[in-house]
């Protein structure tokens, strides 16, 4: 009898439902979509894991290795870490701090930091763990630090809220334009669609790097970080919509002589109203799809185009930026550990990649 119930509310499911159904039946996209959740969650709450402030500098403490927590010692469970003080170096003859093991460093749960602003809006300083009585000179570096001396741990956690919104703004931007100017171009025909194609083979025909580097030079040196965001953010989306337009076009054009859409102009409904409320939802599935596939482009657009030096600009914080110092080979030579900023793109990358090619196979539960 369950069976057949199970059966009875499968035959009636919707295509979402089927997608959906389908789509938890690809175990690697399902753990991809657990992965970017948890990004995301580490973008929301970026300066409350952040445990320096990611923009404070102190050459005392430039290339420190990584740090790990040591939690026990001969008193039992006390989790530390150790403690910076200074050793000549008899090479250079210069004070290099590096972690001295017997100075024991306390570390707690929710200490007091630097403050921010908790969602942009409620102001505190509690952060998830840190020291609990630090000297200025102390911290507790996961990652080490750079050439001077910030926590790159830290700066990773923030770059990842400043990266990750930078594709999700991005699409939002690329999906409106590309349903509408798709959706339009797909629906009328004729002349307007005509105009509409021409102007995405022009926009996909420009080069991309002539293109930002003309951009990076046009932007002022004056604007702040935020302009700059928005700027990228607006350009990117500008050029990626073309790719989504032309999907949905291809959909429109197929759905256009079916009868519900012909029913529905002839009681009177208006062409957005037909749009988005008869013709999307038929293919829904499709767009989540294609998106979820756009996604990690736009990251790695700006991730690019940052480390090349032609996206955002210090001191803002992006994992392009954070790479730009792993550039000389001299340098990663005797501070490896500044490369630890290229996991997280590959891992994003990769787990956009994985949930957009189960969506996809899912996309389509009847076939």
């Amino acid at each position: 009898m369950s069976g057949s119930l199970a059966d009875e509310r499968l035959a009636q499911a919707g295509q979402l439902r089927l997608t959906w159904i389908r789509f938890k039946r690809h175990k690697l996209a399902f753990i991809s979509l657990f992965v970017i959740v948890l990004f995301y969650l580490v973008a929301i709450f970026a300066d409350t894991l952040a445990i320096n402030d990611p923009h404070a500098t102190d050459a005392r403490r430039s290339y420190i290795p990584p740090q790990s927590i040591v939690w026990f010692d001969d008193t039992g469970f006390n989790p530390h870490v150790s403690g910076l003080t200074g050793k000549r170096d008899m090479k250079t003859f210069k004070i290099a701090y590096v972690p001295d093991p017997n100075r024991k460093l306390k570390v707690v749960l929710f200490a007091h930091g630097y403050s921010y602003n908790l969602f942009g809006l409620i102001p505190t300083d509690i952060h998830l763990i840190g020291l609990q009585t630090p000297q200025p000179i102390d911290g507790i570096f996961f990652l080490g630090t750079d050439q001077l001396g910030r926590d790159l741990f830290s700066r990773m956690m923030v770059a990842t809220r400043i990266s990750l919104s930078i594709g999700l703004v991005s699409v939002g931007l690329s999906l409106t334009l590309g349903i509408l100017l798709g959706g339009v171009s797909g629906l009328y025909g004729g002349i307007v669609d005509t105009v509409i194609q021409r102007i995405i083979e022009v926009i996909r025909s420009i080069p991309t790097i002539p293109l930002w580097m003309g951009v990076a030079a046009a932007l002022p040196n004056t604007w702040s970080v935020v302009q700059i965001y928005f700027a990228i953010t607006l350009i990117i989306s500008l050029i990626g919509w073309t790719e989504l337009a032309r999907v949905v076009r291809g959909r429109f054009l197929a759905l256009r002589e079916e009868d519900f859409v012909i029913a529905a102009e002839l009681v009177g409904a208006s062409q957005l109203r037909i749009i988005l409320r008869h013709m999307l939802p038929s293919f829904l599935s499709h767009i989540i799809a294609a998106v979820s596939l756009a996604l990690p482009a736009m990251i790695i657009s700006e991730t690019s185009l940052s480390f090349l030096g032609l996206g955002l600009r210090p001191p803002a914080i992006s994992w392009g930026i954070l790479l730009q110092d792993a550039q000389n080979v001299q340098v990663l030579s005797g501070a490896p550990w500044l490369l630890c900023a290229a996991i997280p793109v590959v891992l994003v990358i990769l787990a956009f990649n994985f949930l957009g090619d189960g969506l996809r196979d899912a996309a389509d539960p009847y076939g």
